[in-house]
């Protein structure tokens, strides 16, 4: 296959890696690379220029891939090839409002875990999903910053994010490594950010123990 050119609007943890996505932007079509692991997470090797640089949000990248490579509802995933380098062809400078994604709710809102809300769906509505990725734009949003197993003998925080989508209040886990770093490195709380230029993407995960997960992947400010 020719290797294909997104911008970049998610590089979010994963395991041993990170969980890269981006959309073509002449079809504002999303393209979620992925690997040959059994998670499909890209690797840091992976994902490194020629130069040595790592791929950024709002990076315009060229990527060698093998084949399309769909997984139940996640038709967006392509298997790259890694025996090539990604190539940065520039910085996106366009308005992300004409990359929006504009569903009525969120892959449904009928299943909460413990410490989330609207974060998950049961694995047995895998086939009513066509897409596992989103690009929108909050009406609200707040990171949550939180020792959440104290009780069950885990003391390590953890992020999330509340925000406000279609007059809906979610609750995802947040895997931003970037809002992880910056909102990690304080106190505990629950911080308001600006949403007038903030755009959010959101994903869902594999099944896992009988629910698919819904995620925070990237909080992108532009100018």
């Amino acid at each position: 296959m020719e290797p294909i050119e997104i911008v970049c609007l998610a590089n979010s943890r994963k395991i041993s890696g990170r969980c890269i996505a981006g959309k073509i932007i002449s079809e504002n079509k999303w393209i979620r690379p992925v690997s040959n692991r059994e998670s499909e997470e890209i690797s840091e090797e992976e994902r490194r220029y020629e130069n040595g640089q790592m791929p950024k949000l709002l990076d315009i990248i060229s990527i060698p891939v093998k084949e399309h490579k769909p997984q139940l509802f996640q038709h967006e995933n392509y298997l790259i090839d890694d025996d090539s380098y990604w190539e940065k062809r520039g910085k996106f400078n366009g308005s992300l409002d004409d990359l929006l994604d504009t569903p009525n709710d969120l892959w449904g809102t009928n299943s909460s875990s413990y410490q989330g809300q609207y974060d998950r769906f049961p694995e047995n509505m895998c086939g009513t999903y066509r897409e596992s990725l989103y690009l929108i734009k909050p009406q609200s949003l707040k990171i949550i910053i939180r020792i959440e197993g104290e009780e069950f003998g885990n003391a390590k925080r953890k992020t999330r994010a509340e925000f406000c989508y279609n007059s809906t209040t979610y609750i995802f886990p947040a895997t931003d490594p970037i809002i992880e770093r910056k909102y990690l490195s304080g106190e505990n709380g629950c911080f308001t950010l600006p949403t007038e230029n903030t755009y959010l993407c959101v994903s869902v995960g594999l099944p896992y123990e009988g629910y698919c997960y819904k995620f925070l992947a990237s909080i992108i400010e532009s100018e």
